[in-house]
């Protein structure tokens, strides 16, 4: 699924369990920056784990209520829910699980549970007479209220939560794997339905007498992935002409012959929280010169961006070359502007892991890749007139060629 650089994500920076994946990660619990370790200082992250993936990475558990994770000098604490300790003590490796009713404030707990659950972590906090927390970009407001009315200075690091997670171990990178072979197997299965309908009069496609529409293959896909383990929270893409013109619509209506579709696939694997990610183009029938022509340049400026994925080089590089190699082939660039003509739209990928999007960009200011981080590469063209292309892997950064996630091939005919 392609990220552009105003979807949230900073552009400046095989089946195990989630604990195993902990396990292996060396920065979960540090930061990286010289605040945390001084006197009566502590690191914070707070909010709801089964939204907030940085909090999932260390309760191990998508726990539905707030909770609160606090490290002070290596020492961690969770925050939980009652009835949640249990589970936490089992699958986290915090120090010391607890809930907010050890850590009552003189004038009592709220009865709304995460206004008691803020309310005893700053009790927990006065009480290891801590002064200035550290937090990250997702600390929900409600905590840094009340952290600042017990006159504790909140500071924020931009980094924490994003440079810990960017680059996976071993077993983050075989739980990717395992999801983005399933989203290939699902991807084959959809890519063959559309190659073996029958076009009426009309140039519609249908399977057993029923017409093909964008929304039909978004609920067909969303079966086989449940059927899977797998769920596609943030649905899914498949488009074709006119709507992939715009290259963040999820499509509508009748699926044509002749004309290329779109599918981008990126569901969660339930069983890791891992994601996949995947975009192949199919046309049914005879594709035309022109689509052709886009899906050649396309393949060419993939290419081109993975020979540039290699630790130590600049994501922005990795940008540069597919969009260039895209220019060089005629296409113009045409960021928030829908084209009739086929055109370059968006960034060339993105970081995945625990959330689809996550940092960095592979785009303009894109900083320094690491060994070990995963992306996406995903160039496109776009427009109203012919329809668009998309090609899409997973690969993982090395010192050398970059790995990649998937096998697929890229070709438009999946007949």
């Amino acid at each position: 699924m392609l990220a552009r650089s105003g979807d949230g994500v900073n552009p400046r920076e095989a089946n195990t369990s989630s604990t195993d994946l902990l396990k292996s990660s060396e920065t979960v619990s540090l930061s990286h920056d010289t605040p945390f370790l001084m006197p009566h200082s502590a690191l914070i992250l707070a909010g709801f784990a089964d939204k907030n993936a940085s909090l999932f990475r260390r309760f191990q558990v998508p726990l539905g209520d707030p909770a609160a994770w606090v490290d002070i000098h290596g020492h961690t604490i969770a925050l939980v829910r009652d009835l949640e300790m249990d589970r936490v003590r089992q699958k986290s490796h915090a120090d010391h699980v607890t809930c907010p009713a050890e850590h009552i404030p003189p004038l009592g707990l709220s009865a709304d549970r995460e206004t008691a659950t803020a309310q005893a972590t700053v009790q927990l906090l006065r009480s290891k007479k801590i002064e200035t927390v550290i937090t990250d970009r997702s600390l929900p407001f409600l905590f840094a209220w009340h952290l600042q009315q017990a006159e504790i200075e909140v500071r924020y690091d931009e980094e924490l939560g994003v440079l810990d997670r960017r680059t996976k171990s071993d077993q983050e990178i075989e739980a990717l794997a395992k999801a983005q072979s399933v989203t290939e197997e699902v991807m084959l299965i959809v890519l063959r339905r559309i190659a073996g309908a029958k076009a009426d009069a009309e140039g519609r496609l249908s399977v057993d007498g029923e017409v093909l529409t964008s929304e039909g293959l978004q609920s067909f896909a969303a079966m086989q992935f449940l059927q899977r383990g797998f769920s596609m929270g943030h649905g899914a893409i498949i488009a074709t002409v006119p709507q992939v013109a715009d290259c963040h619509h999820s499509g509508s209506g009748a699926i044509y012959t002749r004309h290329p579709v779109v599918v981008d696939l990126f569901p969660r694997d339930e069983s890791s929280r891992y994601n996949g990610d995947c975009t192949r183009t199919i046309v049914h029938g005879q594709a035309s010169q022109t689509v052709e022509a886009m899906h050649a340049a396309v393949v060419e400026a993939k290419l081109a961006a993975e020979s540039k994925l290699v630790a130590g080089n600049l994501a922005s590089d990795v940008h540069k070359a597919s969009e260039e190699t895209l220019k060089q082939h005629g296409y113009p660039t045409s960021r928030g502007t829908i084209t009739d003509a086929p055109s370059i739209q968006h960034g060339t990928g993105h970081g995945i892991g625990l959330d689809v999007h996550e940092p960095i960009l592979l785009d303009e200011g894109g900083g320094e890749m690491l060994e070990g981080e995963v992306f996406t590469v995903e160039p496109g063209l776009y427009g109203r007139t012919d329809g668009g292309v998309r090609v899409e892997d997973m690969l993982v950064v090395t010192e050398g060629e970059p790995r990649t996630l998937n096998r697929l091939p890229f070709g438009l005919d999946w007949s």
